[in-house]
């Protein structure tokens, strides 16, 4: 079922009605208590939320817009030359190597700088370094308002050091990516648009794997997340769909934060349709931490009440079980924590 969302005013997540996205303004117009106490309200109810007054510079986000059009309106051919995803590079329509597929076509980059201007070489051939540079300076303001939205976090859940989640992102050998999507104007039929709500499938319901996601896109809908239940209704999960918004960045809590936070905050399921008369263009900086990086609930937000959810396990671990599913598969199930794994915490 799909069901409008409200107006997208900025409201306390506490005051929500069902079907709801949080507005959270960056600005902190209330105090930065307020704000980090609100983001932690936004990503245990609903795990997404949009963001204004970000900070991020219009004229980063135009220009990877721009270098990211003039890519995608390149002949078939060029394009491939960037490809196939190995998981970077360019792809189209397959998702993965187990069967998904979308009405899009993309490119996978690393966050690296260096990763970056090897890649530029094949995407934009006749000037590597205006790709390069268009990509850098939009990477490294969505890694500001990320380590930002985590430091905030970190306060509102009383963490001893705030900074626990932002550091995992800003280490020197981050596995942070950043996607582009390119939707184009939809083929389907009216009947199969009409059957699927309006539009057909873009990009399939999943949730994200790393710790957040950053979310631009143009002025054309389709992004839908999977809002839970909460009781009041009994109408079970909602498919709400979230109005364009180009100013706008929508954050969304990934399975790795879900588990940094033993549950506390939850990884949303999220899709794309694809429009049927206008394309759509999207950028997600997915932040992650070094492959190493051992992933286990912080010590504050384990209790005798609340014992572990999920056992420790590294990134590279969690990589390797997601490469080995399909989208829609939660990831998570596979690293939940045994009996003993919870005695042990509860007596420490």
């Amino acid at each position: 079922m799909v069901v409008p969302s409200a107006a997208g005013r900025d409201m306390s997540p506490e005051s929500l009605p069902l079907g709801t996205i949080p507005t959270v303004d960056m600005s902190a117009p209330s105090g930065r208590g307020e704000l980090a106490r609100r983001l932690v309200r936004a990503c245990a109810e609903r795990g997404f939320f949009k963001v204004v007054n970000h900070g991020v510079p219009a004229r980063a986000a135009a220009r990877l817009d721009a270098a990211a059009s003039a890519f995608f309106a390149r002949p078939a051919p060029e394009k491939q030359a960037a490809g196939p995803p190995d998981p970077l590079g360019y792809g189209s329509r397959n998702i993965g190597a187990n069967g998904d597929v979308g009405e899009l076509e993309y490119l996978i980059l690393h966050a690296d700088p260096a990763a970056v201007a090897s890649k530029a070489t094949v995407i934009d051939a006749e000037d590597p370094a205006r790709f390069s540079a268009a990509v850098n300076e939009y990477v490294d303001a969505v890694r500001r308002l990320a380590c930002r939205v985590l430091d905030l976090l970190g306060e509102g859940l009383g963490l001893r050091d705030p900074a626990s989640f932002s550091w995992l992102i800003s280490a020197v050998d981050s596995d942070s990516l950043l996607r582009i999507n390119h939707y184009p104007a939809s083929a389907a039929t009216a009947e199969d648009a009409s059957k699927s709500g309006g539009n057909g499938i873009g990009f399939g319901e999943h949730t994200d794997p790393q710790i957040l996601s950053v979310l631009r896109a143009n002025d054309v809908d389709g992004l839908q997340v999977l809002l839970p239940d909460d009781g009041r209704r009994g109408a079970g999960d909602e498919w709400v769909p979230v109005p364009a918004d180009p100013a706008a960045f929508f954050i969304n809590v990934g399975d790795l934060l879900q588990a940094l936070t033993n549950g506390r905050l939850v990884s949303i399921r999220h899709r794309v349709m694809a429009s049927t008369s206008r394309p759509r263009l999207s950028a997600i900086y997915f932040a992650a931490p070094p492959l190493h990086a051992r992933i286990a609930a912080l010590p504050e937000t384990v209790t005798a009440g609340s014992p572990r959810r999920y056992r420790p396990f590294t990134w590279a671990e969690y990589k390797k079980a997601m490469y080995a599913h399909r989208l829609s598969h939660n990831r998570l199930d596979l690293f939940h924590a045994s009996g003993e794994d919870d005695a042990d915490d509860t007596n420490s």
